[in-house]
């Protein structure tokens, strides 16, 4: 929103950034600009490019054009403290930083070069500025990225650090990351009405580029290949080392479709429990402590028979959500199907509030320090829950199931 006419398309016009290839040609990549006067319900062109892939423009030999068509996702934000807009762009291997005093005229200042290349390219990127829980003001780097290869996500990484104007100077060149499951990719925030110093929402997009192109056999009864994931609330806070880390809880508004609520008696259990409760759309809120116990954890998405299940639980330090018993006859998602974060191997309790929907569902881990998030693959009979203890037992406490009278 422009709103002080800074394009010269008027007060409050609402201006867009979009990559385009330009003439179709993929190292051509190009970010071009699109406003509306009328509050975003139409938008004229600018005929050329705002900003210019010059590196498409130079590139011949095969690493020069794998690099320049990697230009792309710009985001955007104004900068008050120098009055100019800041726009990041993704990279093959680094973020494009950019200034403007009027959204039309951009010019480059730095580039963010993260030194471990195998994290992948950058895409979606974005930055921003948090004030934490304990007044401190930071900015933050972030992009999805595809890790794999080493053995980390492909999911959301972010940097804290600081913003000179030109450049983004990381704390530490090692990235953290807000999301440790299969499917949340091409994340992007943005400040909350009600607090935007020290708020942000964020979607993304609940897939993988893995298997995204594949046919799986419920796509054309569900009519989508994927989905969106839950809105998460986004706080920052200092740990208990030193360093600042994004937190995550479901958005508070999710609390304003639950149709029923249901309280279960705490239990032990040594071995496995079925709960008496069965669902499709529901968030399950519990407690779970032990001494012993190997493994612990809970399965939703249970068949009548217990063939079926996806497992979230605890085993030494990962805390992980298996997939794998809700692979379809004839489908699998191998070898894709695991999904873990690490937790103090140490640790003796665990906090989960999950949210099962028709083919997801996501965990956010001891208020937020972790979530995970994964495609599941629901048959039409998996609406069981039940718990699970291995080699000993294992206290669960404080089950709550609060159920959504639709699919969210």
């Amino acid at each position: 929103m422009d709103t002080a006419n800074t394009a010269g398309f008027g007060a409050g016009a609402v201006v867009v950034l979009a990559t385009k290839p330009t003439d179709g040609i993929r190292k051509y990549q190009e970010q071009y600009l699109y406003w509306s006067t009328d509050g975003g319900y139409n938008f004229t062109a600018l005929p050329d490019p705002v900003i210019v892939n010059t590196d498409g423009r130079a590139a011949t030999t095969p690493a020069e054009i794998d690099n320049a068509e990697w230009f792309r996702d710009p985001k955007i934000h104004w900068d008050a403290t120098r009055s100019e807009w800041v726009c990041v762009i993704g990279r093959a291997r680094y973020a494009a930083f950019y200034t403007s005093a009027n959204l039309r005229d951009w010019q480059w200042t730095s580039n963010f070069d993260y030194p471990n290349h195998a994290l992948g390219g950058i895409e979606c990127p974005d930055l921003f500025e948090m004030t934490a829980g304990d007044g401190t003001r930071h900015w933050i780097f972030a992009a999805s990225m595809d890790a794999y290869s080493v053995g980390l996500p492909m999911t959301y990484a972010y940097w804290t650090g600081s913003w000179n104007g030109s450049a983004f100077i990381a704390d530490d060149l090692t990235p953290q990351w807000l999301h440790w499951g299969w499917d949340w990719y091409a994340g992007v925030t943005w400040p909350a009405v009600d607090a935007p110093e020290t708020k942000r929402l964020a979607v993304a997009w609940m897939n993988n580029w893995k298997y995204a192109a594949r046919d799986v056999p419920t796509d054309a009864s569900d009519g989508y290949n994927g989905q969106n994931s839950i809105v998460r609330e986004l706080r920052l806070e200092r740990q208990a080392g030193g360093w600042y880390s994004l937190l995550s809880s479901p958005v508070a508004a999710l609390q304003g479709y639950v149709s029923a609520t249901t309280a279960l008696p705490d239990r032990v259990v040594n071995g496995s429990a079925v709960l008496p409760w069965t669902g499709r759309a529901y968030e399950l809120e519990l407690s779970i402590s032990w001494d012993a116990a190997a493994n612990v954890g809970v399965s939703v998405g249970r068949s009548a028979d217990g063939t079926r299940h996806t497992n979230i639980g605890k085993y030494g330090d990962e805390l992980y959500v298996d997939r794998s018993p809700s692979e379809l006859a004839g489908y699998s998602l191998a070898p894709y199907t695991r999904a873990a974060a690490p937790i103090d191997a140490n640790a003796r309790s665990v906090h989960l509030r999950i949210f099962v929907d028709k083919q997801s569902v996501e965990v956010f881990v001891n208020s937020g320090h972790t979530v995970v998030s994964q495609q599941v693959h629901f048959a039409d009979g998996d609406t069981g829950i039940s718990l699970y203890a291995d080699g000993g037992p294992a206290n669960f406490t404080g089950i709550t199931i609060r159920e959504f009278g639709n699919p969210i």
